[in-house]
């Protein structure tokens, strides 16, 4: 660490400050690879001579700068000379106030530098310039190394938030991003969410403090347990597709050991069969005996070839019938496919016949709003000519009017209520359908992995298949060797019996050559019976020529059929997974289907249950109109009772101040 403390000090001389005892104290206290300078006021030149240093030193994978309240100028000298270090991983930022410069600074460090995996920018001004941060965040999706990214209290707005999702859909490492205490709000929510689906390495991502509603929220949360179920299958298939590929590297080791073992095993029998071939040819003269004993030694060695070729056609037979198993199981998954069909198709014409009667259910909520309108316009026109007799009444109703106008306003405020409820009841609805697609989706994943399950029940099938013909090989092999040593067997043997009759041969000449004066004669028939004895060897080396060819052909079948079973379960193992793929398609395409159905029924009842809403509420309109038309008829029959009374009493009155008059006195009658 000395040498990093005297690097550092020649530096800040070359740019002519003095270098500060705080840094280099916690240089030389340096712990594997932790440069720790929170709350450490630091100057531009030690940010610059910092900036130095980290660029050509290889020692420090993590920097911690927090609350350091770093100026511009030093923010900038710092950040370019990080853009060149490759072995940094952590950096923090923590409480430095970075603003647009800082920002962009933070960007070319993220376009250029490949080796940080965490950045910490907690409490500092980065979404106030929306150009800068713009910047930052197009670095961002161009960046490929960054795994965790903090920006709390950044004041990022909903701009902010729009840049940020447009980082998301490019960005391709990101796994970790925290954006507390911001302010977000709804529509950076929303474009957040929106840039989520598009995202398959993001699993993490806190959205507490920014006014964000709780619907967004849930759906946040949906996407990163999507995604965190998704990087788990990734793993486990890594995983699972490491063991397959070193299984199968073991297995061709093997078979390619049995390969050559094969291989030398027939050079060895060729070799021996080529001595014995020359050993013969040289004995000819003296095997006259032994050409009989042979001939049935051959006629054994036919057998046991013929006992090897019916050995060959159970095995093929066995194959046979693992291909009639196979067609069985092929039958059995069509007639599946069939099933799901008809079912398929009956689902069909219910939602069909679902859809006539919702249809004809609508028809007659319209007639019926048909009719209540009509209804609703001949009471309109009875007011009218009720309010045309009011006006054409007397001057004394007037009073009436207005307070009918009074209450047609209180009417058309509590419209207007009834109004901001509906609207209310809308975004109610929309909600649960809201949660429906959740339900949805949940109900989807759930499918899909019944669909990984069948897939691997269907591999455990294919694998016990391979077990079985691995099995039927290996039967093969084994009687394929125990016939390769009765060969041997009876080879030993034959060298055996031919080297006792040498023996014999030998004593035999011994004695001819004793008796030689005494059969001349004898002689010459003795060679011209050996002259046949080698005309019949000749034939017998034919003989033994055509059973090797005859080894070789059958040797050469064996392999040919061991090639044509390689290819029968190459070929039916690419059936089944065509076989797979097309199920699995299928099976999407009838999803798909059910969700339309589903979605259309759920469209279809929120549709009923809106008309029928919208019909309780005119039907509830209608009646308080029609008590209001009877109060008002009422009260207007009060009123002319009550004129009708006035009126009587001022007859009476008139009439009795009429009688009761001097002038009626003085009068005489008529």
């Amino acid at each position: 660490m000395e040498e990093v403390r005297r690097s550092y000090s020649r530096l800040c001389k070359e740019s002519g400050a003095e270098p500060q005892e705080t840094v280099l104290q916690r240089l030389h206290e340096l712990p594997r690879g932790r440069l720790d300078l929170a709350t450490q006021s630091l100057t531009a030149d030690t940010c610059a001579a910092l900036g130095k240093l980290l660029q050509k030193e290889a020692f420090v994978t993590e920097l911690v700068l927090s609350d350091c309240m770093l100026s511009e100028e030093g923010a900038i000298l710092l950040l370019q000379g990080l853009c060149a270090n490759t072995v940094l991983q952590f950096l923090d930022l923590k409480g430095n106030n970075l603003r647009a410069a800082g920002a962009e600074a933070l960007g070319r460090l993220l376009r250029q530098n490949k080796s940080i995996q965490s950045l910490t920018l907690e409490w500092n001004n980065l979404g106030t310039w929306e150009d800068a941060f713009a910047t930052f965040c197009g670095a961002l999706a161009a960046n490929s190394t960054l795994r965790q990214l903090d920006l709390r209290n950044n004041q990022i707005s909903h701009k902010g938030a729009e840049e940020l999702a447009l980082a998301l859909k490019s960005n391709t490492s990101l796994q970790q991003l925290d954006l507390r205490w911001n302010n977000i709000g709804l529509l950076g929510g929303r474009a957040l969410v929106s840039s989520l689906p598009s995202n398959r390495t993001l699993w993490r991502l806190e959205l507490a403090g920014n006014s964000v509603p709780s619907d967004v929220l849930r759906a946040v949360e949906q996407a990163m347990d999507h995604n965190q179920d998704r990087e788990a299958t990734f793993r486990e298939n890594q995983a699972r597709a490491r063991v397959l590929s070193k299984e199968v590297r073991h297995l061709q080791e093997e078979k390619s050991k049995q390969f050559l073992d094969l291989m030398e095993t027939i050079d060895k029998q060729r070799e021996e069969l080529a001595r014995s071939t020359r050993t013969s040819a040289a004995r000819i003269g003296q095997l006259q005996e032994a050409l009989n004993e042979r001939q049935s030694i051959v006629n054994a060695l036919k057998a046991k070839l013929q006992m090897a070729e019916a050995a060959l056609a159970l095995s093929e037979q066995k194959a046979q019938d693992l291909g009639e198993l196979l067609a069985t199981a092929e039958q059995e998954h069509r007639s599946l496919v069939q099933r799901q069909a008809k079912e398929h198709r009956l689902e069909q014409q219910e939602a069909a016949e679902r859809e006539s009667t919702l249809l004809r259910d609508l028809s007659a909520a319209n007639e019926k709003n048909l009719l209540l309108r009509n209804q609703v316009d001949e009471l309109e026109r009875k007011v009218k000519s009720q309010q045309e007799q009011l006006f054409l009444t007397r001057q004394e109703l007037t009073n009436t009017s207005a307070e009918l106008k009074m209450r047609a306003i209180q009417a058309e405020e509590r419209l207007e209520l009834e109004k901001k409820r509906s609207r209310q009841s809308l975004e109610d609805s929309e909600h649960l359908r809201f949660k429906e697609v959740e339900h949805m989706t949940r109900h989807l994943e759930e499918t899909e992995r019944a669909m990984q399950e069948r897939v691997q029940r269907l591999e455990a099938v294919r694998l016990s298949l391979e077990e079985e013909l691995s099995r039927v090989k290996a039967v093969a092999l084994s009687e394929r060797g125990q016939a390769e040593e009765e060969l041997i067997k009876a080879k030993n043997q034959v060298r055996l019996e031919e080297q006792q009759r040498l023996g014999h041969l030998e004593e035999k000449l011994r004695l001819l050559a004793q008796a030689r004066d005494e059969a001349q004669g004898t002689c010459l028939q003795q060679r011209q019976t050996v002259a046949e004895a080698q005309a019949q060897a000749s034939q017998l080396g034919l003989q033994v020529e055509g059973l090797t060819r005859r080894l070789e052909e059958l040797q050469q079948e064996l392999r040919n059929k061991d090639q044509e079973k390689v290819a029968e379960v190459t070929r039916v193992r690419v059936e089944l997974q065509e076989q797979n793929g097309r199920l699995q398609a299928e099976l999407a395409a009838q999803e798909a289907l059910r969700e339309k159905v589903a979605a259309l029924e759920r469209q279809l009842k929120v549709i009923a249950s809106d008309h029928r809403e919208a019909l309780l509420d005119r039907e509830s309109e209608n009646a308080s109109l029609r008590e209001k038309l009877r109060l008002k008829e009422a009260e207007m029959a009060r009123i002319r009772d009550e004129e009708a009374q006035r009126a009587s009493f001022l007859q009476n009155a008139v009439l009795a101040y009429v009688q009761g008059s001097p002038l009626r006195a003085l009068n005489p009658q008529k």
